[in-house]
């Protein structure tokens, strides 16, 4: 039996339904739908100003060719779920200073098409959004340079006159157009990114050392591309193997960055964390500062996973790595040990400082519930942590190279009693003082 139109209807209703942009917080589905709109808007717009002409065209056609082989180079390594990095401003910068406003708007839009077939598929609304906050970043560039430079229906022509009259004014005006596009660019993405984690810090999505290092040396090439290209569209032969050079160092640095990292918490790996965690660990012993290592362990995890499944373990998992973001300071070391224990590195904190800090922990944990995402029913998860605490110690400043085994033994010893007394609570080992309740607090004293 066939469906019949009822049907059909009905099922288009729930796929659409089930797309994942009604999933958002309201507020940011609608921050989505504005600038999809108000980039089909300066579209519209663009193209009445004109396309150029037939040198334009096949200026348009190399340099798009450039983007998409671009693409074809990250097709190997794939794309990462979170922030990217990559090279394509190189040969859109170019697009949008050298040619009508019109190809600025809907490069960006081709090339996000070509990626979502090639590289990986992204929800639509994603790629849809981030296609038109670029566009909209590149229409903001193109019209501020053509309003210094001239007509945007002049295109290369003129900016050769302008190139050849004023060469230093005309590269410091690509120079800040170029920085107008960033600006527009991670201004409008910002919202978004802080949406898709509360935890994270604006200066490591936008202003972090790498990222400002691998936006430099973007935006030098795209400058570099765009003045030579003014000069002799040839240039782009040239051109195209030092950006797949700058791509694969860009492309490097990542994967080094990648592989520090827990992937399903964001924090340093096992590994890394020890090996990092040692180093300080050394320097306050040579510099007689405190310190306190922290084991945090999960209580009756496998129950969470058993009950809820693994999916909203691993969940459960990035709340709590959140947590900590929001309880530690930025120069404390975080990182997974191993399963569902955290190792936590305070820096400049002796057993009374950590005791606090920990017991913070733990009680915000104990008291709010989880809110893990994903579930149809929109439960929460109820977890407690126990923590075992050590400081670092004058038994420490006479042995070389054993101190972060010694801490990380003390602080499982700790743990362990932690959990004997009952989870839930924080023990904390020093010389000669063990504190496994808030009532014995008072027998710690600053170092």
């Amino acid at each position: 039996m066939r469906p019949g139109p009822g049907t059909g209807m009905r099922g288009r209703v729930m796929a659409v339904r089930a797309w994942p942009v009604w999933g958002l917080a309201p507020w940011l589905r609608t921050y989505i739908i504005v600038v999809l709109l108000v980039d089909l808007l300066a579209i519209g717009l663009a193209s009445r100003i004109g396309l150029g002409s037939g040198r334009d065209l096949a200026l348009l056609a190399v340099l798009v060719a450039c983007d998409v082989a671009t693409i074809e180079v990250y097709r190997r390594t794939g794309e990462n779920a979170g922030v990217i990095r990559e090279v394509y401003g190189v040969w859109e910068l170019p697009i949008a200073l050298l040619l009508p406003p019109v190809y600025a708007l809907t490069v960006p839009i081709l090339r996000h098409a070509v990626a979502q077939c090639r590289i990986r598929q992204f929800p639509v609304h994603r790629r849809a959004f981030s296609a038109a906050v670029t566009g909209l970043s590149y229409g903001a560039a193109s019209l501020a340079f053509h309003a210094v430079t001239g007509s945007p229906l002049a295109s290369i022509v003129t900016s050769r006159v302008t190139l050849g009259t004023h060469t230093s004014a005309w590269i410091l005006t690509v120079a800040l157009a170029g920085i107008l596009q960033w600006a527009v660019n991670t201004g409008m993405l910002l919202p978004a990114w802080k949406a898709s984690d509360p935890a994270a810090r604006l200066r490591d999505l936008a202003v972090s050392s790498e990222a400002v290092r691998n936006d430099v040396a973007e935006a030098c090439v795209a400058v570099l591309v765009t003045f030579a290209v003014a000069i002799n569209p040839l240039a782009i032969v040239f051109a195209l193997p030092i950006v797949m050079l700058l791509q694969r160092s860009l492309r490097h640095a990542q994967l080094v960055n990648a592989s520090r990292i827990d992937s399903k918490t964001g924090l340093l790996n096992a590994g890394t964390w020890e090996r990092e965690a040692a180093v300080e660990v050394a320097r306050a012993v040579r510099t007689r500062t405190p310190l306190a290592l922290a084991l945090v362990d999960i209580d009756h995890f496998k129950e969470v996973n058993d009950t809820f499944g693994h999916l909203t373990g691993d969940r459960a998992l990035k709340v709590i790595a959140r947590t900590f973001r929001v309880f530690l300071r930025d120069y404390d070391l975080i990182g997974r040990f191993g399963g569902e224990e955290f190792a936590l590195l305070l820096l400049h904190s002796n057993a009374l400082d950590a005791y606090g800090i920990a017991e913070r922990i733990r009680e915000h944990i104990a008291v709010t519930p989880l809110d893990v995402g994903g579930r149809p029913d929109g439960e929460h998860v109820r977890v407690t942590v126990s923590i075992g605490v050590a400081a670092l110690g004058a038994p420490w400043d006479t042995r070389t190279g054993g101190q972060i085994t010694d801490l990380l033994a003390a602080a499982d010893r700790a743990l362990y009693q932690a959990k004997r007394a009952g989870r839930d609570q924080v023990c904390v080992v020093t010389d000669n003082t063990v504190v496994n309740s808030p009532e014995q607090v008072g027998k710690l004293r600053p170092a």
